[in-house]
């Protein structure tokens, strides 16, 4: 197939699978508007990111003790994470908008953001959604940050639980392990979505298995995303680096980035170690072949015997009644 020409029931996708320059903001966000840039000129029509990726996934928790209280140490990583970390409010994603305008891309990118909306200093692992017109559609807080992510993420809501419509498909997403939890898998469901975002920080090992698995219970095409960690990405300006570095194994994120098929097949096996973007191109047509035996909220539900509620409204410790 010539790649210069699309079709309108194709579209086609980069999967960015890169390492932060991590816990920089600044920089990583250079990084990624070089990506948005490449896959523009590419005819890219949507480019994914992984979790956390701007400006990184905080490795240091697990192999620094971080679970000990008030700890100096952890306190001042804590204070640089945030200080590096997203407002959304403050124009921190601007220049991402004005590129996804300029090459009339789409843009999934995992970030910590720090909403003003609930205080403007807890942090969030959300998943941002920016479309075409270079607006900034969804911002999905992780419903449940995982283990040791609980050290340093809050919890969030379901506000970001919303579907897009891109060309003839419905996209949306979900970080990491929230891709294991069936219900929040079923409010997009219900949404039409038919391209499921996964993004994850990075290991084959969380890609693998459940890519296809979406795959095939949801009948839609499944895109994972994964960043890279590896110890030599750790600089020497993050505070603490000495103990971070003691610590840390060669690699902390190998990859991982594939897509699955609604058939659950694939079309992009694990990509593992390798940085950069990769390309493909998927066809709508095959997620109606695949709904024509099984549809998970259409033809093969029985909304009358279980039924899901889902509960979107945007979460915050005050509502202000003004007069």
């Amino acid at each position: 197939m010539n790649e210069s020409v699309i079709k309108g029931n194709e579209l086609k996708v980069a999967l960015a699978q890169i390492a932060p320059v991590w816990l920089n903001k600044g920089k990583t966000i250079e990084k990624i508007k070089s990506c948005i840039i490449e896959a523009g000129k590419s005819n890219c029509e949507l480019i994914v990111f992984g979790e956390a990726l701007l400006p990184g996934y905080p490795f240091w928790v697990s192999i620094t003790n971080g679970s000990e209280f008030d700890s100096t140490y952890q306190k001042k990583l804590f204070a640089h994470y945030a200080n590096n970390s997203v407002q959304i409010e403050n124009g921190d994603l601007d220049e991402l908008c004005s590129l996804a305008k300029e090459y009339n891309i789409a843009v999934y990118s995992g970030i910590i953001e720090r909403p003003k909306n609930r205080g403007g200093h807890s942090l969030y692992c959300s998943l941002v959604y920016i479309d075409a017109t270079g607006s900034i559609k969804s911002v999905h807080r992780k419903l449940q940050p995982t283990y040791e992510e609980r050290l340093v993420w809050s919890p969030g809501d379901g506000n970001g639980l919303q579907t897009h419509n891109l060309k003839k498909f419905t996209v949306g997403g979900l970080n990491c392990w929230e891709n294991w939890m069936p219900l929040s898998r079923t409010a997009l469901y219900g949404l039409g979505e038919n391209l499921h975002i996964a993004v994850w920080p990075g290991s084959e090992y969380n890609t693998r298995d459940i890519t296809r698995f979406i795959a095939r219970e949801s009948r839609s095409f499944v895109i994972s995303v994964s960043g890279l960690m590896r110890k030599s990405d750790i600089t020497s300006d993050i505070p603490g680096f000495e103990r971070i570095i003691e610590n840390a194994p060669k690699v902390m994120g190998n990859g991982g980035s594939c897509i699955a098929a609604p058939s659950g097949e694939w079309i992009l096996e694990p990509v593992v170690d390798k940085e950069g973007l990769i390309i493909q191109t998927i066809d709508f047509d095959r997620v109606l072949e695949e709904r024509q035996n099984f549809d998970p909220v259409g033809h093969y539900s029985r909304p009358d015997i279980t039924k899901l509620s889902v509960n979107r409204e945007r979460q915050a410790i005050v509502d202000f009644n003004d007069f």
